[in-house]
């Protein structure tokens, strides 16, 4: 059987042999199957002067996750996923740029009439979720696919919530009340950031506490009530934004998600787990690009001459977003028992050559940590 490199050339190899026992063996324990029927694909088929705005929809609603550039007579002349999509916004496209700019020209296909075995084994090596089946002609006529068993699938991955700060910006309202357990309509902000990740398939939480913790862990419990497992890391004094990582048991070989208790986002965790395994990433960091205006006019000089004016210049950057996604060993970098913060701990990890990528977000996200965010979040979330 083959599979091509480059649909324009049909470039086509052959795939050897493999153990099939060990692949099945491989999707029973990460609860995946395959699904290589035929599917109805005008609804992720895409031209290529489509905007990168509109091919994002596209992905989410096809719910595939990947679009397919095809030209006039349906040929297929690219791929896009959310991870080339983020990729390129990294690179400086915008959402409004074609995704031609973005699109994955030396994808991998199929013929159609491919073995599933076959299939398989190359969406394993390459690590790969989708793979189009295609015709003589190279149009797209099937889509093998490696998605989750159950759509109630069971992650093994740990999540840790960070709900211990004081909120001292938020003040009086903080005085009697821990910030992440603050209401965003009538849940803590922390209950929305767990039901959500308990929705994508978490099972196991560590909340790490220290302010007014009673009252965290009174409300949450075991977690028996949302179907999960919680732990708490409880700081006897305040170990920053990363120390309580510290406080987790010996960690299973799955990368671990962290998130901070005061952040609301429409990140879907999936897609985060799955950019970061694409990487081979040792720590992902999810970005928001951040807008500043300078009030003045810059002038840009060369010794006494002027090169250029600029009036009231608008800066772009990528700021944190208080979202990680984190390998297991990078905590052996952690001081003991010592305050540290998460910038510190990834900046420690750059040090030691450890490979430290970004996620940038383009769906919502607000960071709850002023007056007027919070009731931004009251005003938007619920509506």
């Amino acid at each position: 059987m083959i599979y091509c490199t480059q649909i324009n050339k049909l470039n086509m190899h052959y795939i050897a042999k493999y153990q099939y026992v060990k692949l099945l063996h491989f999707l029973r324990v990460h609860h995946i199957c395959l699904f290589g029927k035929m599917k109805n694909f005008k609804n992720i088929l895409i031209q290529s002067k489509t905007t990168i705005k509109e091919t994002i929809s596209v992905i989410d609603k096809g719910a595939l996750q990947i679009a397919f550039v095809v030209d006039e007579e349906q040929r297929l002349l690219g791929t896009v996923t959310d991870g080339d999509i983020r990729r390129g916004l990294l690179n400086g496209v915008t959402l409004e740029n074609m995704v031609e700019l973005v699109m994955h020209r030396d994808f991998r296909a199929l013929p159609e009439d491919c073995q599933e075995s076959w299939a398989l084994r190359l969406m394993r090596d390459e690590v790969l979720h989708q793979i189009p089946g295609l015709d003589s002609e190279g149009r797209v006529v099937r889509l093998f696919l490696l998605e989750e068993l159950f759509k109630s699938r069971t992650l093994p991955n740990w999540v840790v919530l960070m709900a211990g700060g004081q909120g001292k910006r938020l003040r009086p309202m903080t005085d009697t009340c821990p910030k992440p357990m603050l209401r965003v309509g009538n849940k803590p902000m922390l209950e929305i950031i767990l039901e959500q990740c308990a929705e994508a398939g978490f099972r196991k939480f560590f909340i790490s506490v220290n302010y007014l913790k009673q009252q965290v862990i009174g409300h949450f419990g075991d977690g028996s009530r949302w179907g999960i497992e919680i732990h708490y890391l409880e700081e006897e004094q305040p170990l920053g934004t990363a120390g309580a990582l510290g406080l987790l048991p010996e960690c299973q070989n799955q990368p671990i998600l962290v998130m901070n208790g005061d952040v609301l986002t429409r990140v879907d965790h999936v897609k985060l787990l799955r950019f970061h395994e694409e990487q081979q990433a040792t720590a992902t960091i999810c970005v928001r690009e951040h807008e500043s205006q300078i009030p003045y006019g810059v002038v840009q000089t060369e010794g006494p001459r002027v090169l250029c004016l600029e009036e009231k210049p608008v800066l772009k950057h990528y700021v944190n977003a208080g979202m990680y996604v984190l390998n297991p060993d990078l905590l052996d970098l952690l001081p003991s028992n010592q305050s540290c913060d998460m910038p510190m701990l990834l900046e420690n990890g750059l040090a030691h050559n450890r490979s430290v990528v970004a996620f940038p977000i383009h769906e919502y996200w607000l960071d709850v940590g002023h007056p007027e965010t919070f009731e931004q979040a009251n005003s938007e979330w619920c509506s």
